[in-house]
C-alpha cells in the first residue's frame, strides 16, 4: 500500500510500472528538434474529420490503440481509463472512449493532466482498484485556438511571451507488476497557486509559482534535492516560464541545474515562430512518451521527476477578468534497467 510522506506526497510501495506507452504528434511537432523521436505523426492534422474537436478525439483513439498494440493488449485488458484534455467538459476524451465500454474517469488539470492522470492511475493500481489502467491526454492547436483565443481565420497577433499549443497525444498504461523496467515510485499532488496574473499570453509565468511550490514541497517531504535525480522535467513553462521557475526555486534554496522543459524541447522557438515555446496537454504527454520513457526503458536515464503544469482558467473566467491560477502535479519515475 502507498505511504504518505507529507502534504500531497505519496510513495508507492507496491510494484507499479509503466507497461506501455505511445505518442502521436502533428506535422509542426514532427518538424521540431525532437522530430526523430516522434515515430508516429499525422501529416494531415484534420485526421480526416470534419471539425478540429473531432480531430482531437480521433488523435486520442489512435494513441490509445498504439499503446495497446505495443504490448499486444486489447481494451478488455484495461480496468480503468483516466483521461482529459483542454476542451470544455473534456469532450475530446469523453467522445474518444464512449464506445469502449470501459470505466472512464475524466480529469481536468489543464496542461498538468498527463501527470495527474498518471498519478491517479498509479494510485488506483497501488490500492488494488485496478490491475492495469491507462492514462491519456491530448491537445490540438486549432481546437485550442478556437476555444481560448480567436478563430484562425482572424489572423490574430501573437505576443512574444505566448506559447503554441501542441497538436499531440500521449498514452501510458500502468500495471501492478510486469517486466517493464520503468517504476512509478512516488507522486505529489499540487496545490492551486495564484499570484494574480491575468495575461493569457503569458501562461508560463502564471504556472511557474505552482511548479516551484510542488517541487520544493516534494523535496521537503522526501528529504531529497535536485541532484538526486537525472532530470527535473516540467510540462510546458516555455522559455520565459522556465526562467521564472528556476529563479523561484533558487530563492527557496534549490538550484535546479538539471531542469528540462517539454515546451522548450519540442519546438525551435526561433525558426518555428512559436513565441516562448509549446503548451497544451499534449505537449508534456507526447514528449514524455516519445523522448523520456524510451531513455528510462533502455537505462540511459536512471530517474526523473516529471512535473506537468497547468493554468486553471476558462474562456468564461477570462471574460470576467479573473486571474489565472496555476497547478502542478509531480511523478517520480525510476529505471531498473542496468
Amino acid at each position: 500500500m502507498s505511504r504518505r510522506l507529507g502534504p500531497g506526497t505519496v510513495e508507492f510501495t507496491g510494484d507499479i510500472r509503466i507497461e506501455s506507452y505511445a505518442a502521436i504528434v502533428g506535422k509542426k511537432e514532427k518538424e521540431g528538434p525532437l522530430g526523430d523521436y516522434f515515430e508516429h505523426f499525422e501529416e494531415d492534422t484534420t485526421l480526416g474529420k470534419p471539425s478540429w474537436e473531432k480531430s482531437e478525439t480521433e488523435l486520442q483513439r489512435r494513441t490509445f490503440a498504439l499503446a495497446l498494440d505495443r504490448r499486444s493488449l486489447s481494451p478488455s485488458n484495461i480496468d480503468m481509463l483516466f483521461g482529459g484534455d483542454l476542451l470544455n467538459q473534456c469532450i475530446a476524451s469523453g467522445y474518444a472512449f464512449r464506445e469502449t465500454g470501459l470505466p472512464f474517469l475524466g480529469l481536468y488539470g489543464a496542461c498538468s493532466t498527463m501527470a495527474l492522470s498518471l498519478a491517479m492511475a498509479s494510485a488506483f493500481c497501488e490500492g488494488g482498484a485496478a490491475d492495469r489502467a491507462a492514462a491519456i491526454t491530448s491537445s490540438h492547436f486549432c481546437a485550442a485556438e478556437r476555444q481560448y483565443r480567436f478563430p484562425l481565420e482572424y489572423g490574430g497577433f501573437r505576443a512574444p511571451a505566448s506559447q503554441w499549443t501542441v497538436t499531440g497525444s500521449g498514452c501510458l498504461i500502468v500495471s501492478r507488476g510486469g517486466k517493464s523496467p520503468i517504476r512509478v515510485r512516488r507522486a505529489s499532488f499540487g496545490a492551486v497557486r495564484d499570484l494574480g496574473l491575468t495575461d493569457m499570453n503569458n501562461m508560463g509565468c502564471a504556472m511557474a509559482p505552482a511548479a516551484c511550490d510542488t517541487l520544493t514541497r516534494y523535496f521537503k517531504d522526501t528529504g531529497t534535492s535536485p541532484k538526486d535525480y537525472g532530470a527535473v522535467v516540467t510540462g510546458d513553462l516555455g522559455k520565459i516560464g522556465s526562467e521564472v521557475f528556476c529563479d523561484l526555486c533558487s530563492r527557496e534554496g534549490y538550484e535546479v541545474s538539471n531542469h528540462l522543459d517539454c515546451g522548450k524541447l519540442i519546438y525551435d522557438t526561433e525558426s518555428q515562430k512559436v513565441g516562448s515555446g509549446g503548451s497544451g496537454c499534449g505537449c508534456s504527454a507526447s514528449v514524455l512518451a516519445a523522448y523520456f520513457l524510451p531513455q528510462l526503458e533502455r537505462g540511459e536515464m536512471k530517474s526523473l521527476l516529471f512535473m506537468a503544469t497547468g493554468a486553471l482558467m476558462s474562456p468564461t473566467s477570462f471574460q470576467q477578468g479573473e486571474s489565472i491560477p496555476g497547478i502542478a502535479h509531480l511523478v517520480f519515475l525510476e529505471s531498473e534497467k542496468n
